[in-house]
């Protein structure tokens, strides 16, 4: 071919970097580009419920397979996905959100079309998504258009952030040169400035060197900016204790002999508290330190020899070097490290990790408290474990994941129903890396409501790889525990959850209820449950104010701050 349509352009382009399933909804504006993702051979539309969930699908498969394609028409769709997109934003995940908006020759006319404020302002929403991107454009150019695309999907990836794309209707189907698809787009990093890299090197390399108690923790952005493999170089090198922080959780692999556990500043295990608050050097990689993911900000280091790799910055005590990316300057960190390290340094004992199963008679009402600290004999090694804002993201850090796990939590942006349609995304992104790759959803009874539609997408798709586990306290237990314990707004309309599957006509799937730890036990032995050839759905009835230890102790920190003058 000499020539190619730009949509097609434009999905030959994610193609070239294995996104093969493009999310969103059909609208008048985007459907003859919709008509492209079925010219690229293996790519597929999703076809969600809604914008919200198709935000948060692409939010999900973009923390699996490193980028996403969120497709929605102008004005009402590409509204109705920004709280996904917010949420993208917040937390580092690169998807290009592309929507099809009027003509360029209705938009020079300014004429009253429907999806409009009815003002001809034709405008006005991309410059809503400015602010939650990371760069956009507004397509009008048939000439440049190319060009922009590339440096559009250049830096969603990157920079692992959403990126808005503006692409008018009559110029989908124009054509443009082909021969520019045989030019790979340049994913490079932008070279870190020479002269600050090493200044930033040196002086970390001789805060190792004076450091006889040092620690490393790891953050999320570890994992959203690809730096997993140098976190398990350094720490091998090194032999430092490496600790996570909630959102960081997957960062490292919790059976290197030196993971030490989770740490969340006060709510932490005694001994993980203790080991990371006496450290005399702490190494701090793609920190978000959101209160969620802190205690409420209540980490107490006792040094302030802190240093702390960002994706485009590093901080060194109260110096920040603007510009010095992680993954670049730890490279070289780790090329010199060796002949840095204090001679005086012995490697110290790290905290267990692995937290006794109380024993309880098989007839005892289940407790998240057991659930949580049970289920890690469960998982097994490249599962994706998907948890819920509430009981669920805070119960999983009792948890052990074994090697090659990837867990998804939206602990800053904190949207509830996010998982659901980030289990859809890692589910349908699991299929195409491999098919026997499980994903599991823990997600309350209460945040289910807000996004169950999404779950037809599971069926459509026949997402046999799907474990979604429905923990059913009877309403928004991490609410009551904030604030209106008895109050009837956090109440919610009891459902039939295990009638949803057929419901939404799943062809081979499975329901369970759990109610006590000898049910609990009996599923995790059972092996014909853990392998993954139908969609099922388990529903675990626990008592309404039941809740990890941790996060009644964040909720009573979280209402402290809210009461703040």
């Amino acid at each position: 071919m000499s020539e190619v349509t730009l949509g097609r352009y434009l999905f030959e382009r994610l193609h070239q970097l294995q996104v093969d399933t493009i999310f969103g909804l059909p609208g008048d504006f985007n459907l003859s580009l919709l008509d492209k993702v079925y010219e690229v051979p293996n790519m597929r539309w999703a076809g969600n419920a809604n914008e919200l969930n198709a935000a948060y699908a692409a939010d999900g498969y973009s923390r699996i397979k490193g980028l996403a394609c969120l497709v929605t028409t102008f004005g009402v769709g590409e509204l109705s996905a920004l709280n996904g997109v917010g949420g993208a934003y917040a937390e580092h995940v690169g998807l290009l959100h592309v929507v099809g908006v009027p003509s360029i020759a209705s938009q020079a006319k300014q004429l009253l079309l429907h999806h409009t404020l009815g003002n001809g302002d034709f405008t006005v929403f991309h410059r809503m998504s400015n602010n939650i991107s990371q760069t956009t454009a507004f397509l009008s150019d048939i000439t440049s258009a190319p060009s922009e695309i590339d440096r559009c999907i250049r830096e969603a990836y990157v920079y692992q952030r959403p990126v808005y794309v503006g692409l008018p209707a009559n110029l989908v189907d124009l054509k443009v040169p082909a021969d520019r698809l045989q030019t790979p787009i340049d994913l490079s990093l932008k070279r870190n400035d020479p002269e600050a890299q090493e200044e930033v090197v040196n002086n970390v390399l001789t805060l190792i060197q004076q450091a006889s108690n040092p620690i490393i923790l790891v953050d999320a952005c570890a994992s959203r900016h690809s730096c997993k493999k140098e976190v398990e170089k350094l720490v091998n090198l090194t032999q430092f204790p490496v600790f996570t922080t909630p959102m960081g959780k997957s960062a490292i692999a919790e059976s290197h002999p030196r993971f030490g556990g989770v740490y969340v500043g006060s709510l932490s295990q005694d001994d993980v508290k203790k080991s990371v608050e006496s450290a005399d050097f702490v190494l701090s990689i793609g920190a978000l330190l959101s209160d969620f993911n802190t205690g409420s900000f209540t980490y107490s280091y006792k040094t302030k020899n802190i240093v702390e790799f960002h994706s485009d910055y590093t901080k060194i005590r109260q110096a920040t070097f603007p510009g010095v990316q992680m993954k670049e300057a730890l490279q070289q960190l780790i090329s010199e490290v060796s002949t840095h390290l204090n001679p005086n340094y012995v490697p110290v004992p790290v905290p267990s990790v692995n937290l006794p199963v109380t024993p309880a008679s098989p007839d005892t009402i289940l407790t998240q408290e057991y659930l949580w600290s049970k289920v890690s004999s469960w998982f097994q090694e490249g599962d994706i474990i998907v948890t819920e804002t509430g009981t669920s993201a805070f119960g999983i850090v009792q948890s052990r994941f074994p090697n090659n796990t990837i867990g998804i939590s939206q602990v800053l942006w904190g949207s509830i129903g996010f998982t659901v349609g980030a289990t859809v995304g890692a589910a349908m992104a699991a299929q195409e890396i491999d098919p026997k790759k499980r994903v599991i959803l823990f997600v309350g009874d209460g945040s289910l409501q807000l996004t169950v539609q999404e779950i037809s997408t599971l069926c459509k798709w026949e997402c046999n790889n799907t474990y979604l586990y429905v923990l059913n306290n009877d309403g928004y237990t991490i609410e009551r525990l904030i604030h209106g314990m008895n109050a009837t707004y956090n109440d919610i309309q009891p459902w039939n959850n295990l009638d949803i599957l057929p419901l939404f006509n799943a062809k081979e799937y499975e329901t369970l209820t759990v109610k006590t730890t000898g049910e609990l036990d009996s599923l995790f032995k059972n092996k014909k449950f853990a392998i993954p050839n139908k969609i099922r759905m388990i529903e675990i009835m626990l008592p309404r104010m039941d809740a990890p230890s941790n996060l009644v102790a964040q909720a009573k920190l979280s209402e402290k701050v809210n009461l703040e003058n």
